[in-house]
């Protein structure tokens, strides 16, 4: 699928850019050219030092930020996939820096929409989160729109041989900033702060999210949000499973924060179909496609009227045991439970 091809990630130095890299390199040995586009020297540097271009000489790091149109549609030229992770993710940091949230997210998207239609790019995946779905906070609605600026894309390729597909997953376990390495750190302390008892996560690992969007270039027709079928946990088991010796303290729901978390509405589920896998939202307005020709192309089936897909209804739970197995297989293979106190 990804051999002889040319690929791009923006924000690559992220989380979800290194494992995206390296399951590449492990799994498409003759991929073309990977381009990591991103604006951070010091990740760029790491990574050089991590995969250096004398065993690997495939890979190109690029310095570069989404808002540069001009940059980016020159960082663009030859490439065949585009993999859009780059943006502006802490709900706080959003709230207090609306316009700069907008730039890099709304703005930074329509930029690679413009670059990829310019340089003749074949398919585009852009990375979306739960919080896209009703968002309540100044980062999900930007998720939004930008995901509405990609299914849109479709509609305005003209004759050009281009897919533009959306993947929508929720927490990413051991990424920067989420809540598991966040305990891991706290437990030393002997208190985890909770923000409230019955809040609940839908949970991914950084692999599954990787194979999604592998699975989204193969197989999108173009305009889809994919939306994967994962668990959910409780913010309690993950303190649990973490360190049960630690008290907890309830410190409130922070500003913008759900205690529960959607990613397929009932109104969604309206256009939404389900394969395998996978649910795949359609776009609600397309000249290219109808309905119909989605359900022939996944040989997939509509969701039943009235459905959603919410953390907190969710039908597939994490464990305390399922999620200590989770933690030493994709975030810490050094991670041991602290013992009891009785």
């Amino acid at each position: 699928m990804l051999n002889h091809k040319s690929i791009l990630i923006t924000g690559g130095t992220g989380s979800f850019g290194k494992k995206f890299t390296e399951m590449i390199l492990r799994e498409y040995p003759e991929v073309k050219r990977i381009v990591i586009y991103s604006r951070d020297e010091l990740k760029q540097f790491e990574l050089k030092q991590k995969w250096p271009q004398s065993e690997y000489p495939q890979l190109r790091f690029f310095i570069g930020d989404i808002r540069d149109k001009e940059r980016l549609t020159r960082a663009c030229e030859g490439i065949d996939v585009i993999i859009h992770a780059a943006a502006i993710k802490q709900v706080d940091t959003a709230e207090y820096n609306p316009t700069e949230c907008i730039r890099t997210n709304v703005d930074g998207a329509e930029n690679v929409i413009h670059a990829a239609l310019a340089c003749d790019v074949s398919r585009i995946v852009a990375l979306s989160t739960d919080k896209a779905c009703a968002p309540i906070n100044l980062y999900g609605s930007t998720k939004l729109t930008s995901d509405k600026l990609f299914t849109a894309a479709n509609n305005i390729k003209g004759s050009r041989d281009i897919k533009f597909s959306v993947v929508r997953y929720g927490n990413v376990m051991g990424s920067r900033g989420s809540v598991i390495p966040f305990f891991i750190n706290k437990r030393e302390e002997g208190i985890l702060p909770i923000t409230h008892p019955e809040m609940t996560r839908f949970n991914i690992s950084l692999e599954d999210g990787v194979r999604m969007v592998f699975f989204a270039i193969e197989n999108a027709l173009g305009g889809e949000i994919f939306v994967p079928k994962i668990p959910s946990y409780k913010i309690l088991d993950i303190a649990k499973a973490v360190a049960p010796n630690c008290e907890t303290k309830v410190v409130g729901i922070r500003p913008g924060e759900k205690l529960h978390e959607e990613m397929i509405t009932e109104t969604d589920a309206l256009n939404t179909i389900e394969l395998g896998k996978y649910y795949a939202i359609l776009p609600s307005v397309s000249f290219t496609y109808k309905n119909e020709d989605y359900i022939k192309h996944h040989n997939a089936t509509p969701v039943e009227f009235g459905f959603r897909y919410n953390s907190g209804t969710n039908t597939e739970w994490e464990t305390v045991e399922s999620l200590r197995e989770k933690i030493l297989e994709y975030v810490d293979p050094n991670f041991k439970v602290l013992e009891e106190t009785h």
